[in-house]
């Protein structure tokens, strides 16, 4: 009786396995190439805790791991890196004119495995053409995918799109994009994902409160608090672009007027010099940065959109109080293009009280990628937990 009672139980004993197992993956997913001796001591772990854990996840085939470079005398250690016919997931990015599909395995490295430019922005040839591309990884693949992330241009709310300006899209479902009933659909604002990326791997990745804020056609960003993004009670948070910092006299095509994206995108720039409505404004605003330092009339209009993008960050670092600001897209260059503008009407916008010391704003170090690898880190997130090293566990069992 007494050797029943000290016993451990078999599910808690399982699940402390996995709990163990889940924190020397997050470490290699971390920081790929991370050795076993460092998993062992940021984890507390002894050697043979160690030694343990990787081969049990060696044996899963959750990880490989290969001899690591040493300097001079000491324990050999190893590597720890995805094992080759380990779980993947798969990430797309959909933006306004193209579309990117990648496979990324426990590291989080995205690997570009497909592409297309949309021929029409209808939303059933695209929807139609990134499904095809997502059905082929998943036929090569097979149950190796764990889940689908897919950042898209558009507002999300409860994993639907429900309204996308730069697409022209209102109410598509993007479901065709699901391949199996047991992998999960993973749907997000591409601005929210670059800016989950940033805070969790990119620029930010030691800030606690992070605001990101992007400009492509309009504005885009969110704020990530604790490695999340607060996305509101419905998914859709995080439209910056349609607060009401602009001119009340402009319609947006959201719907609502005097949106803060009509002053700091190509079209702002455009409407300054005179010049009608581009048909693809994130170009038109490339050309115009680059005609900026060669042009006085070009670096006037420039200067007016530098203005208008500091004055509403200012606005949103007084409001949400962040850490640090990061910026992605046309912002950076934008920034740089006109920075004595910028500056002044970031200082004039924000609290006096922030002024001696207001957060860092800086580059996203993730450029155009940040999105894809946004939804590699939600698409990990939901499979690295118990239940799913379980149910890979299950698929990996003899028995099955």
């Amino acid at each position: 009786m007494a050797g029943a009672r000290n016993r451990p139980k078999p599910a808690r004993d399982g699940g402390a396995r996995r709990r163990g197992a889940l924190a020397v993956l997050d470490e290699m997913r971390r920081e790929p190439g991370v050795t076993r001796a460092a998993v062992a001591r940021r984890l507390g772990l002894g050697t043979g805790s160690a030694t343990e854990i990787t081969a049990r996840l060696r044996g899963l085939a959750l990880l490989a791991e290969e001899p690591a470079a040493t300097a001079g005398r000491g324990r050999p250690t190893t590597v720890l890196a995805p094992h080759p016919d380990g779980p993947v997931v798969i990430a797309v990015d959909l933006r306004q004119e193209d579309w990117r599909c990648a496979v990324a395995a426990l590291d989080g490295k995205p690997e570009i495995v497909a592409t297309g430019v949309h021929r029409s922005r209808d939303p059933e040839h695209v929807v139609g053409a990134v499904a095809g591309a997502v059905r082929r990884v998943h036929r090569r693949l097979g149950e190796r995918v764990r889940a689908v992330s897919v950042a898209v241009a558009a507002t999300v709310q409860r994993g639907r799109v429900v309204q996308s300006s730069v697409l022209g899209w209102d109410a598509v479902d993007l479901a065709a994009l699901a391949v199996d009933p047991d992998v999960p659909l993973l749907l997000g604002n591409d601005a929210t994902f670059s800016g989950l990326a940033e805070a969790r791997q990119g620029v930010a990745a030691e800030a606690g409160t992070v605001l990101h804020v992007t400009v492509e056609v309009g504005v885009g960003g969110t704020l990530v608090a604790g490695g999340r993004p607060v996305d509101g009670a419905t998914g859709a948070g995080g439209e910056f672009g349609h607060l009401p910092f602009g001119d009340p006299g402009l319609l947006c095509p959201c719907g609502a007027r005097g949106c803060w994206d009509l002053m700091v995108d190509g079209r702002a720039i455009a409407r300054h010099l005179g010049d009608p409505p581009p048909r693809d404004p994130r170009t038109y605003a490339e050309q115009a940065l680059a005609r900026a330092a060669s042009d006085p009339a070009v670096r006037a209009a420039v200067g007016r959109a530098a203005t208008g993008l500091a004055r509403g960050l200012a606005g949103l670092i007084n409001a949400l109080d962040p850490a640090v600001v990061t910026l992605g897209g046309l912002a950076e260059p934008l920034r740089a293009a006109a920075e004595p503008e910028f500056d002044a009407a970031l200082a004039d916008g924000l609290m006096r009280f922030r002024r001696a010391d207001p957060p860092p704003v800086v580059a996203a170090a993730l450029g155009r990628d940040g999105a894809l690898h946004g939804a590699v880190v939600t698409a990990l997130d939901r499979f690295l937990t118990e239940e799913g090293l379980a149910a890979w566990a299950a698929l990996r069992s003899p028995a099955r």
